[in-house]
């Protein structure tokens, strides 16, 4: 534990000294203007990552405004001195980049990366294409002195190294970038052993980037994705609570909860394949979708005695559809940290909402049932038709909110365009609609006979 806090202790004196530097470097030169800069609002990083051997290289390119508390040494002209800003540029890079990334291997933290390089670029310099181009802007002479640039146009290239305890370590990169600016967006070119080039966009902080990942890793990962998800959304939950909510008989019920688990799973397995719509307009019709889901169902419970919900699977199914393209909008994003293995992480983000929903059910379901003994049939139903008034109240804002965003996209949506791309639309529909009937057709046929083996004597 002494040890802990003296390390501790060590990390935060060296940040201090680094910023007292940072700061104090201008000053010991001649006097002149320096620039004084706020939070930019919007940073883009670019990135090259390569492992080779026991050394990991990351080449990255961000603008010299993140470089923040560092009084970057003007001319009289209000231009970036070229000259003097060279002594800060490492110190800056360590500060705000090389302290915000984490490397483990085999699951243990590798020291900090050193500072290889860093030097000012020109905004209208291309170096960092590739790979090659960007370690390439490394072995060029630095910017001559005589060149004019504005402090708030310069981009700042940094070169870190990492040292491997072993050149076939199972790496995990995790930057946090989100600092440098209000809103930062990253992107990495991770290059393999083969080099080949895996792109990653994202913004913010994202959880941890395995750089070359397993069928294992992907579907870790992606489960507790999904489980996360699922819990983390509240239209969701409610839709599934509201479900099941005036339902008491287990076959009714297994049969709901099956349904919906096959329908979204269908549409979210179109959806990562790439087979559904990517206008505009889609995802808040979906979203609007699932909120007259919530509504739909709540109604039904105010209005419909328990022993008229014997088709509420057929809800389910339905509605289900739409819940499943949902769930994609969330995995979309996710899918480019599964490498190559896009099924396995299609599969797992299920897995974790499925068992998600169990978690939920399992929960509420004996809750439910100790109230219908606890207050009796008559009073259940006044409760059920409560709880789904007051759950209709908050869905209906929710339509009514998603509809204005929806309705924002109907004057630029036009007449349709015939061509092969929008054949192919209707063909992946078609495709859909043909799956979604066959699989109710079985759910239908499913449900007959487990309803004749029970009724056999």
């Amino acid at each position: 534990m002494t040890h802990q806090i003296r390390s501790s202790l060590t990390i935060r004196c060296a940040a201090i000294l680094r910023r007292i530097a940072l700061v104090s470097l201008p000053l010991l030169g001649t006097p002149r203007d320096v620039a004084a800069h706020e939070i930019p609002a919007r940073v883009a990083v670019l990135g090259f990552v390569r492992a080779e051997g026991t050394r990991l290289e990351i080449l990255l390119r961000v603008p010299l405004v993140a470089m923040r508390d560092v009084d970057f040494p003007l001319r009289s002209d209000g231009s970036l001195d070229l000259i003097a800003v060279r002594p800060l540029l490492a110190a800056a890079a360590q500060l705000w980049l090389a302290d915000y990334l984490a490397l483990e291997a085999n699951g243990l933290t590798v020291a900090a990366p050193r500072v290889a390089a860093a030097r000012v670029a020109l905004p209208s310099d291309r170096g960092f294409r590739s790979l090659a181009d960007a370690r390439a802007q490394f072995e060029l002479a630095l910017i001559g002195g005589s060149t004019t640039i504005a402090w708030q146009q310069a981009m700042l290239d940094v070169r870190l190294e990492y040292t491997l305890p072993a050149p076939d370590a199972r790496l995990v990169l995790r930057p946090r970038l989100a600092h440098l600016g209000v809103r930062t967006t990253s992107v990495l070119h991770l290059i393999g052993g083969d080099g080949v080039d895996r792109l990653l966009t994202f913004e913010g902080n994202p959880d941890g980037i395995t750089l070359d990942p397993r069928w294992y890793d992907a579907a870790g990962q992606f489960t507790v994705d999904g489980f996360r998800h699922i819990l983390g959304g509240i239209d969701h939950l409610l839709f599934v609570l509201c479900l099941v909510l005036p339902v008491r008989r287990w076959r009714t019920l297994v049969a709901i909860v099956t349904a919906f688990t096959l329908a979204h799973s269908l549409t979210l397995g179109f959806a990562a394949l790439g087979l559904a719509p990517t206008a505009g307009w889609f995802p808040p019709l979906v979203e609007t979708l699932i909120a007259a889901s919530i509504v739909w169902l709540t109604l039904e419970n105010i209005v419909l005695p328990a022993d008229r919900l014997e088709h509420r699977w057929l809800m389910a199914f339905g509605f289900g559809l739409a819940h499943g393209f949902g769930f994609s909008f969330a995995l979309a994003e996710r899918l480019q940290f599964a490498g190559s293995h896009l099924l396995m992480a299609l599969a797992s983000f299920n897995i974790g909402v499925e068992l998600g929903q169990l978690l939920v059910l399992a929960l509420a379901l004996p809750l439910l049932g100790w109230l219908h003994r606890r207050v009796g049939v008559e009073r259940e139903r006044l409760l059920i038709i409560v709880g789904s008034a007051l759950v209709a109240h908050t869905a209906w804002h929710w339509m009514t909110e998603r509809w204005a965003t929806l309705a924002a996209y109907r004057g630029s949506l036009g007449a349709p365009v015939i061509d092969a791309t929008w054949g192919l639309g209707l063909m992946r529909f078609a495709l859909l609609a043909v799956l979604a009937l066959a699989l109710v057709l079985a759910l239908a046929v499913a449900r007959r006979q487990i309803a004749k083996s029970v009724s056999r004597p």
